[in-house]
């Protein structure tokens, strides 16, 4: 079966507030999400960018690339967040991911799109409260915090989803920072 360059699922849609593309970087698979913050969160879109596992790195980077320019064109994000490497234990595996990670930084840079950094840690404990949580937790807090009954789609989508929520709540601390006390 040929493998679709995109999946996605959609909801809605609004421009009065700051989108957010969210990043799960990946060397076959790269998750993405779109939300819109403001009084409340709204997912956009999320899902998937797949390249062939068979293919060479040059041509599962050039499809990434594609798809994710695609999913930039279409939905004009105002900031683009993306999940660092993970280095941990296997270097290799880091290097891989952060090939994927200066693919999405360079279609962002195209767009003329701004780009935030998180460590995995770090998204892990914006959304979910806990550095160290499992896809499994990180899920279920997505789902609350976009209040969506349910959410079939694939890990990587539900991770970057994660991200943008991360770029989001931190981008409001920020702004609470600079308007000081009230």
């Amino acid at each position: 079966t040929p493998i679709s360059p995109i999946r996605r699922c959609r909801t809605s849609h609004r421009r009065d507030i700051m989108r957010v593309l969210g990043i799960d970087p990946g060397t076959v698979v790269l998750g993405y999400g779109v939300v819109d913050g403001g009084r409340s969160t709204v997912l956009v879109e999320c899902g998937v960018v797949t390249a062939s596992p068979r293919s060479p790195i040059e041509h599962r980077l050039s499809t990434l690339f594609d798809g994710i320019c695609r999913v930039i064109e279409s939905h004009h994000p105002d900031e683009v967040a993306i999940e660092e490497p993970f280095a941990g234990v296997n270097v290799r595996s880091a290097f891989m991911v952060g090939r994927a990670q200066a693919l999405s930084i360079l279609a962002a840079a195209r767009a003329g799109v701004p780009v935030a950094y998180y460590s995995p840690a770090e998204v892990k404990r914006q959304v979910s409260g806990y550095g160290r949580g499992d896809k499994n937790q990180v899920r279920a807090m997505v789902m609350l915090q976009l209040g969506l009954k349910e959410l079939n789609e694939p890990l990587d989508a539900t991770d970057a989803l994660a991200v943008a929520l991360c770029h989001l709540q931190a981008r409001h601390a920020e702004s609470r920072l600079l308007q000081g006390p009230r």
